[in-house]
């Protein structure tokens, strides 16, 4: 992959229980961002949607990072304002495993 061909600057967040600092009780979870890094975006072709509707998935598009360890299917994606949750493991590159990651998402957020 081309450095080039990762020109959407994305954020990628996690869930973080929050804690209440005189109490001590913990709150509702909240986002925080985790990254920020240069993606290539694609929307899945009518090929990728059938397969993927075939597997029970409800990807929609497909999200090419650097590789970057600790990138989990409980995160999310935040691209101009559109969040996008992450259907499935991140797949590594074939070859190296190490260069880049490819993420199978959806629009809008699962589970809060």
């Amino acid at each position: 992959m081309r450095a080039g061909d990762l020109r959407h600057q994305v954020e990628i967040q996690h869930k973080v229980a929050s804690r209440d600092p005189v109490t001590l009780e913990f709150g509702e979870p909240e986002w925080q961002v985790l990254a920020k890094v240069w993606a290539q975006i694609n929307p899945l072709s009518a090929r990728d949607l059938i397969a993927a509707q075939a597997a029970q998935s409800e990807a929609t598009a497909r999200i090419v990072i650097r590789y970057r360890p600790g990138v989990l299917s409980t995160m999310r994606i935040i691209h101009r304002d559109e969040l996008y949750s992450i259907e499935g493991q991140p797949l590594e590159d074939p070859n190296s495993g190490r260069e880049y990651l490819t993420l199978l998402v959806s629009k809008g957020i699962k589970d809060g």
